[in-house]
C-alpha cells in the first residue's frame, strides 16, 4: 500500500480525545486520517482495562477493514492500552494482504512497554505512585499533587488551568487489574519513542531505563527527545507532529514490497 497510514491516538489517564486536537490539526492538514479515542476508564468507575483495549481495537479494525494501515500513537497509560490493542492486528510478512490493512508501528510518547499478562500498576512494581490517591469506595484514582505542576508546567498559566479543569475521572479497576488483557505489542511492530526531557510525572531517566529494557528484550525502538513537560502534545504540538510523521514514514518504508 502506498496510501498514508491512519493515525489512532490513545490518551493517557485522566484525559480524553480532545488532548490530541492540536497535533491532529497539524497532521490532518497534511492529508492524514486522524482518529482519537476516549477510553471508557475516563468515563465510568466500573470500566475495566479490557474495555479500554476493546475501544482501541475496534477503532483500528474500522480503518484496517477499509484497507488502511494504522499507526497507533500513545501517551503515558495509553501505551498499556495501545500495545495491548496490537494483538492480532499487526502486520506479519506471511499474512500480507492487499485487501486489508494492519498496525504497522507504535509511536510512544512518555509511555512504556507492557508485559503480556501484567496490569499497569503491577508493571510499575505493584505500588501506587505517591502522586496518586485511591478512593476505593468510588473506584477512582485521582492526583494527590497539583496537576498543573505535574503535567503542564510549560503551558501558560491560563492554558494549564484549562487542562486541569478538563481532567476526567480515572477508573482504579482499569489501572490495577486486567492483566489478562495486557499484551506486549511492542514485540511485534517497530516502535518510535519520544522522551520528554522536562517531565515531572515520568522522569526522562526512567523513560530511558524502560527503553533500554525493551531493547534488551529485542524491541526495535527509535528514540527521539523533546524539551517538554509530560504533555508535549499540548506544549509542543508541531514537534510532536513531526515526530509522529517521521515515525510513520519509517514504518511505511518497512512494509514488505513497498
Amino acid at each position: 500500500m502506498t496510501e498514508n497510514p491512519s493515525f489512532i491516538f490513545v490518551p493517557g489517564a485522566w484525559h480524553r480525545a480532545e488532548v490530541w486536537q492540536k497535533v491532529m490539526s497539524e497532521l490532518s492538514g497534511q492529508g492524514y486520517t486522524c482518529i482519537a479515542v476516549t477510553l471508557p476508564s475516563t468515563i465510568t468507575p466500573s470500566a475495566a482495562f479490557a474495555d479500554d483495549v476493546s475501544v482501541v481495537q475496534n477503532t483500528v479494525r474500522e480503518e484496517t477493514q477499509k484497507g488502511r494501515d494504522v499507526v497507533i500513537v500513545v501517551h503515558s497509560y495509553g501505551g498499556q492500552v495501545g500495545n495491548s490493542a496490537v494483538k492480532g492486528l499487526s502486520r506479519k510478512p506471511a499474512s500480507v494482504s492487499s485487501s486489508s490493512g494492519h498496525v504497522i508501528g507504535l509511536a510512544l510518547i512518555a509511555s512504556g512497554f507492557p508485559a503480556t499478562g501484567v496490569s499497569f500498576v503491577d508493571g510499575l512494581g505493584g505500588e501506587i505512585p505517591p502522586e496518586w490517591k485511591v478512593d476505593t469506595d468510588k473506584g477512582l484514582i485521582s492526583l494527590a499533587v497539583d496537576p498543573q505542576e505535574l503535567m503542564y508546567q510549560d503551558l501558560s498559566e491560563n492554558e494549564g488551568k484549562l487542562w486541569v479543569a478538563r481532567l476526567t475521572i480515572q477508573s482504579v479497576k482499569a489501572m490495577t487489574e486486567g492483566g489478562e488483557s495486557a499484551y506486549a505489542g511492542w514485540k511485534e511492530v517497530p516502535n518510535w519513542f519520544l522522551v520528554t526531557l522536562d517531565d515531572r510525572a515520568y522522569a526522562a531517566q526512567a523513560q530511558r531505563f524502560f527503553i533500554k529494557a525493551a531493547q534488551d528484550a529485542g524491541a526495535d525502538v527509535t528514540v527521539r527527545e523533546v524539551a517538554s513537560s509530560h504533555s508535549p502534545m499540548l506544549s509542543k504540538p508541531k514537534e510532536t507532529a513531526e515526530f509522529i510523521l517521521d515515525a510513520a514514514k519509517d514504518f511505511v518504508n518497512r512494509i514488505p514490497g513497498f
